[in-house]
């Protein structure tokens, strides 16, 4: 397995707006709130240290894939 640790980190956006929020990319909403007209904060809630074995099943569960961190789905390095 890959000695390399790989991070999880769960922040929690808060959203306020005039309307009710309609799904969106993260890219979209970073606009909204930057030069739109919604009003956003950020809070880390968690960050969790993952093995590599970890890290391919989260990148799984995220709809990628484990190649993303150069690691095969048991967390081994497709370098080495």
């Amino acid at each position: 397995m890959s000695e390399r640790k790989f991070y999880k980190t769960i922040i929690e956006v808060t959203v306020l707006s005039e309307e009710p929020l309609q799904p969106m990319s993260l890219g979209e909403l970073s606009y909204e709130t930057m030069e739109g007209d919604m009003s956003a904060t950020l809070d880390t809630k968690e960050e969790i240290t993952l093995t590599g074995k970890e890290a391919a099943d989260a990148l799984k569960a995220q709809g990628s894939e484990p190649e993303f961190f150069e690691i095969d789905k048991e967390g081994n390095d497709l370098n080495d």
